[in-house]
């Protein structure tokens, strides 16, 4: 397997690369279209065809780059189900693994931070990677206050979830603000302030409720973007259109 996570700064959004040596087919996880033409040269200094993007929700922080790869690698974009986007290539359901040539990425439904998000679980050579999207964070975990979340849900997705993984899961986040990178399951456990060391739901749901967190500050754009899979809105900022123009032009 050839492995990379990649950041695009702006929003703070991790990007993954899988790669299956074995069949020589390749997906990226949440990709954004900020940083497409960065994967894109990824790709090529690697060697790689690109077969799949796949999206662990429908993000209200940045547009995602799966149009735009489709348009420019012939990929397939893939992302829950649930999320019914005619756009999409392929609809992904738990208990339905996705195969990336030989690697098996299993699909989890852990609602809460929107009401179709979806994590993804991979086991290579016994070490188990969990692909947590916005749900889990390091020592965090993703917002509940606008988008379908909801706190008692992503509590409850958490614990059953995730926390039921063994100790030594590697847990790869959608965003971290902090310049981290990687986490465990053990560690959220016992680290993550609003979720370690058995927090009670009743705890969890107060910190959630008295976050006041300011509203998302590209949603009125982004949401209506990745609800077309990438493609410009027409209330696009200004300054973000030079990255739609060969979208718009495609």
């Amino acid at each position: 397997m050839i492995f990379k996570q990649l950041f695009e700064a702006e929003s703070s959004t991790y990007t993954y690369l899988l790669h299956c040596t074995d069949t020589g087919t390749t997906a990226l996880i949440d990709p954004v279209i900020e940083t497409v033409d960065r994967d894109l040269e990824v790709l090529q200094q690697l060697g790689l065809k690109l077969d799949y993007a796949i999206e662990t929700h429908i993000h209200a922080d940045h547009i995602t780059g799966g149009r735009m790869l489709r348009e420019r690698t012939g990929c397939r974009l893939a992302g829950p189900a649930q999320d019914a986007l005619p756009c999409r290539d392929l609809g992904l359901r738990e208990g339905e693994a996705l195969r990336i040539g030989n690697l098996v990425l299993n699909p989890l439904f852990t609602p809460g931070h929107t009401d179709t998000h979806h994590a993804y679980l991979l086991e290579h050579g016994g070490l188990p990677l969990l692909f947590s999207g916005d749900a889990l964070l390091i020592e965090a975990c993703g917002r509940t206050d606008f988008q379908s979340g909801d706190a008692h849900t992503l509590y409850r997705s958490i614990h059953d979830k995730f926390f039921t993984l063994p100790d030594e899961t590697l847990v790869y986040p959608g965003h971290d603000y902090e310049e981290r990178q990687i986490t465990t399951i053990g560690q959220e456990k016992l680290r993550n302030p609003r979720l370690g060391k058995g927090q009670s739901l009743e705890a969890f749901v107060k910190i959630m409720t008295e976050m006041d967190l300011p509203y998302p500050k590209k949603i009125d754009w982004a949401l209506p973007g990745n609800e077309a899979c990438g493609a410009c809105p027409d209330n696009l900022p200004p300054e973000k259109e030079r990255l739609c123009q060969s979208d718009r032009q495609g």
